[in-house]
């Protein structure tokens, strides 16, 4: 059954006990990173051309020297332009010498950087799979950007002889409750010549359900797997498309290893693959994409890391339905349809206290159910 926005409570959770930085610092800070990698690579370029100028210009004072070498056999009187050139020499090696030095340096520098925007799950946030998404809440407050807001999906058992009704207006339910006994007339549906119609006695109790308070979830990247993207949407079974991933993953010229495991998940359409040996994984993430034939069709997939995500710490608190009431002591006098058009009709009489009625749920003696809540 289900239920408008005013039966729940929306809760906020990670307020205590989260991340340290908004959303908007960490993507301040990966920016950072990124402009950061984009100077060092320029620069490393920079130094490499001019390490390449350095060295011809090395080779143009040699092939100088090498003339004037074979000059001097004719013409002695060049020793003081020999001097010069030698010592032009000897600054060029030194120049290129510093230069090796800072390249050096730098590639140090750009390796220690994505070491450790691979260890740091933050730093590889860009590095992890495309996904379309579309965009249909509401606009929050700028405050509110680093909360985590969950919607409730609440299952709630019922019992043999009740019912659940939700009116439009919580005050409705709130006078229901009140009264918390009621008379509901019953027609038999039938011409009977004396009394046609009797009553019973129905139970009203609010509807208490337990809502997530707080909520945090740690996440941690699996060694050994990876996380396969841009698969192919159509026409292609999931087992034999698992078959066509681990047959090419498992091959050492493909940059694989021996799978170990292989899972399709439903909801996003992608696939995790778990190697047996340790280091597959980390290369092949390395790599990025990687060209797969599937079919007559070859795919370029996409490889990112796999991140488990499990439930550390969970805090319920109760809540009550605001518009939603449970009837109980229902007999099992009538049919399941009429019982239920019963019901309705009385509690939405407003000279018997009651409203409109949104929705309306019954199960009958001797029968179990549950009812979904969402927003």
């Amino acid at each position: 059954m289900d239920s408008e926005e005013n039966s729940f409570v929306k809760l906020d959770s990670l307020q205590d006990g989260g991340l340290e930085m908004t959303p908007e610092q960490i993507q301040q800070e990966i920016e950072r990173y990124k402009e950061l990698c984009n100077a060092l690579e320029q620069e490393n370029a920079t130094l490499q051309k001019e390490k390449e100028d350095t060295e011809r210009r090395i080779r143009q004072v040699e092939n100088t020297r090498e003339l004037i070498q074979k000059n001097l056999q004719q013409h002695n009187p060049l020793d003081d332009l020999i001097q010069t050139l030698q010592s032009e020499i000897f600054l060029a090696k030194e120049e290129k010498s510093g230069l090796k030095q800072e390249k050096e340096m730098l590639e140090k520098k750009l390796e220690e950087m994505r070491k450790k925007s691979w260890e740091d799950p933050i730093m590889m946030l860009p590095a992890l799979p495309e996904r379309n998404l579309v965009f249909k809440g509401l606009v929050t407050d700028k405050e509110d950007m680093n909360k985590l807001m969950l919607t409730p999906l609440i299952h709630y058992p019922l019992q043999g002889g009740s019912a659940l009704i939700t009116f439009e207006k919580a005050e409705v339910a709130q006078r229901v409750i009140e009264v918390k006994e009621h008379t509901v007339e019953l027609s038999h549906g039938e011409s009977l010549e004396e009394l046609d119609h009797c009553q019973m006695r129905v139970q009203a109790s609010p509807v208490d359900v337990l809502l997530p308070s707080a909520l945090e979830i740690g996440l941690a990247r699996s060694s050994r797997s990876i996380l396969v993207s841009g698969l192919p949407s159509r026409g292609i079974p999931e087992e034999i498309l698992l078959d066509k991933l681990e047959l090419f993953f498992s091959k050492t010229k493909n940059g694989g290893s021996e799978v170990e495991s292989r899972e399709f998940l439903d909801d996003c359409g992608q696939v995790v693959l778990t190697f047996v040996h340790d280091g597959v994984a980390e290369q092949l993430i390395a790599r990025g994409q990687v060209l797969v034939p599937i079919g007559k069709t070859k795919y370029k997939l996409k490889i990112s890391p796999y991140m488990r995500g499990e439930v550390t710490n969970l805090q319920l608190q109760p809540s009550r339905c605001a518009r939603t009431v449970l009837l109980s002591g229902i007999p099992e006098v009538l049919p399941e349809e009429p019982m239920r058009d019963a019901l309705e009709i009385h509690f939405q009489k407003e000279s018997r206290g009651g409203g409109e009625v949104d929705a309306l749920g019954y199960v009958p003696a001797g029968r179990r159910a549950v009812a979904v809540f969402k927003e």
